[in-house]
């Protein structure tokens, strides 16, 4: 079967870090049927918490871009990652800002893959499950993975989000 571009590049970013799931097996992207642009619906999807759903959330950060990874059970509270990251403000992304520096959609946006390094914290809340989920570069894409991995192959920082 014909994957996604986003969905192969995904897979090829994966492979290439060496990612690895819970069970120690590589991460492997899998494609639903349908989209789950929520993270309600991504967990019903494949029988998990929504806090074990690594939202992968886009900000602007002094414009510069800023990947925020949360639990679906959070939302992010910018003013205390901006006291974090001294700077002045986080905002949300707008769409286009998105695609530009993820080559994603909102809805899909993936840890990795992205053209360029994005800087990036780690919601330390995820750290309490053996296994999260992630997005795949569509809606409809998700992998399953570790905290520790998470935030080794992204180079992620792990820090409070909300």
């Amino acid at each position: 079967m014909q994957l996604h571009p986003n969905v192969q590049a995904i897979q090829d970013a994966l492979d290439a870090a060496g990612a690895r799931d819970a069970a120690g097996d590589p991460c492997q992207v899998r494609v639903l049927t349908e989209p789950v642009h929520t993270a309600a619906a991504a967990a019903a999807a494949v029988g998990v918490e929504v806090a074990q759903i690594a939202n992968s959330l886009i900000f602007e950060a002094g414009g510069d871009p800023l990947l925020v990874l949360t639990s679906g059970a959070h939302r992010v509270d910018t003013a205390k990652v901006a006291a974090l990251l001294g700077t002045g403000k986080v905002k949300r992304a707008t769409a286009e800002f998105v695609r530009e520096h993820t080559g994603q959609v909102i809805g899909g946006v993936s840890p990795l893959g992205h053209p360029k390094p994005v800087r990036t914290l780690v919601d330390v809340d995820l750290a309490r499950f053996g296994e999260i989920w992630a997005a795949g570069g569509i809606p409809q894409a998700v992998f399953p993975i570790t905290y520790d991995e998470l935030v080794r192959i992204t180079a992620g920082t792990p820090a409070e989000v909300a």
